[in-house]
């Protein structure tokens, strides 16, 4: 065969592998509103970046008449490019080949780029859009999910693994997702669950639709599976562009620094807007993001879990152009309380930005724990043990302010001087105390109480009371004389004092007991 017959052949292998199903099934998936694998992967990637890998590989199953079925790259894209300039790698599952049915080919081309990933401290993406297991392949099927999974939970904490979901992911594919660092999905075309619709009403005789059981809404907002929720393909592949762009490529990287060229937002920048954001009375609500956005550089927030937990904020921000993890207690929902579902939503995010060397800092507005019968038995102890486990195992650079409410034990949890916060700020605003002053009096100043309602004096009586609780008790210059506190701060200034105490810790040092690993609340 001559050089140009060889060529020929080649380039017609690749013709037909980019092809994937075939003409037909690729304008399906585009009446579908979905776009193809290798769309998917232009979106994503800087252009003319990718570099594939295993493009010819093909199935090697021979039961059910599947030896006369059979499709170059057998429904997966893998290979590798980059992301504003930084390497990742990724693979794409293509819904035009069976489904993007998991066979056990494809299964080792997804295993392949994972180690490769994982070898070269480089994130991994996964681009989901499948059926589920081949079922021609039976227990080979199966035992590919169980090899990804096992690399998932190796490279855990070593790179960043990002899923994100564009199409079915059901059975046993979701538990990959499941461990990987951040979940995304598109509204009214991805959905997840273990078990689908038809097999619910055959066993529980529950009706529901794929949408409602595992859409991206049920997950972004309800059980706290997915991340991040976006209106189309498009705008979802951008997120997770700006998310990597964010994150350190292993767990051996610090943060990234903006690059010189990037427009600079002052150190030294006042924050005049926290002033006007901040109510007066302490029970009055107002939005954490704000006096986040008015803090950070830019006021650009990457909010991670934005519906799900709402008492709660977590995500990614820059101070003096480098990346750092926040926490907010939310009062404009639930007037900021911690309880099972916020708990253990900043405790894995807390988690998450201490394996990967990103500094903390928490703003604290917290009356306590949700009270209730629900939250008691739904285990509120446990969970909320998982968040104080999680700032407790930190060891970057934790800094803490105290906005206004700190009661407590959620005092402590949040990131307080005794669980090893570096800095601990206060505003003048700030209350620090075991509860809150109405409460506070009724416990003790029962007596006087007593006797004042039955002088009908009981509601004067009450509020001074209360004013005078808060007068000694209830401010920040108590633990501030006790060093719990190492300086009270002007709203404004915040910004100031925060990025120049992350610039204190830039060389901390700081190991824990030697273990195998601790035993969190799970």
């Amino acid at each position: 065969m001559s050089y140009q017959d060889q060529l020929k052949e080649l380039l017609e292998k690749q013709r037909l592998a980019e092809k994937g199903g075939g003409d037909h099934r690729i304008q399906k998936q585009h009446e579908a509103g979905k776009l193809t694998a290798r769309e998917r992967i232009d979106l994503l990637l800087d252009p003319g970046s990718f570099v594939e890998l295993d493009q010819l590989v093909t199935h090697r199953c021979s039961d059910f008449g599947m030896e006369e079925k059979k499709f170059l790259g057998d429904g997966v894209v893998t290979g590798h490019g980059t992301i504003g300039g930084r390497r990742v790698f990724l693979y794409s599952q293509d819904f035009t080949v069976f489904g993007g049915s998991l066979s056990s080919a494809q299964a080792n081309k997804i295993c392949k780029v994972m180690d490769l990933a994982l070898k070269n401290g480089t994130p991994i993406i996964g681009l989901s859009d499948s059926g589920g297991a081949r079922i021609q392949e039976g227990v080979e099927s199966l035992g590919g999910y169980a090899e990804i999974f096992w690399r998932n939970v190796q490279s855990s904490g070593v790179i960043p693994q990002i899923s994100v979901i564009l199409g079915p992911c059901a059975g046993g594919a979701v538990y990959s997702p499941a461990i990987t660092d951040f979940v995304f999905m598109v509204e009214n075309s991805s959905y997840m669950f273990v078990t689908g619709p038809d097999v619910i009403k055959t066993v529980t005789h529950e009706e529901t639709t794929k949408e409602e059981l595992g859409g991206a809404e049920a997950h972004s907002e309800i059980s706290g599976v997915s991340h991040f929720a976006y209106p189309n393909e498009k705008s979802c592949l951008s997120g997770v562009r700006k998310l990597v762009e964010w994150l350190p490529a292993n767990n051996m990287e610090s943060p990234p620094q903006d690059s010189k060229d990037q427009p600079k937002d002052p150190v030294d920048r006042m924050c005049p807007g926290i002033l006007e954001l901040l109510p007066e009375s302490v029970n009055q609500p107002y939005d954490i993001r704000k006096l986040i956005e008015e803090t950070v550089d830019h006021g650009d927030l990457i909010e991670v879990h934005s519906g799900y937990a709402k008492n709660i904020v977590v995500g990614f921000a820059k101070l003096g152009g480098k990346t750092v993890g926040v926490v907010g207690n939310q009062p404009a929902h639930l007037a900021g309380c911690l309880d099972i579902d916020a708990s253990v939503k900043a405790a894995r995010f807390i988690r998450y930005c201490d394996a990967f060397n990103l500094p903390l800092v928490t703003f604290v507005d917290v009356p306590g724990f949700l009270p209730g019968i629900a939250q008691e038995h739904g285990g509120i102890i446990k969970h909320g043990a998982k968040l104080l486990y999680a700032y407790a195992e930190a060891t970057v650079p934790k800094i803490t302010v105290i906005v206004r409410k700190a009661y407590g034990g959620a005092y402590d949890v949040m990131a307080s001087k005794h669980i090893r916060a570096d800095f601990n700020f206060a505003f003048p605003s700030a209350e620090i105390a075991v509860m809150g002053s109405e409460g506070a009096v009724n416990i003790l100043y029962r007596g006087e109480l007593k006797e004042a309602q039955d002088n009908g004096k009981l509601e004067k009586v009450r509020s001074e009371l209360q004013e005078e609780y808060k007068r000694v008790f209830a401010n920040p210059y108590r633990a501030a004389e006790l060093g719990y506190i190492d300086e009270i701060i002007l709203p404004e200034q915040v910004r100031r004092s925060l990025i120049q105490a992350l610039m204190a810790c830039e060389t901390k040092r700081e190991t824990m007991p030697a273990r195998k690993h601790g035993n969190i609340p799970l």
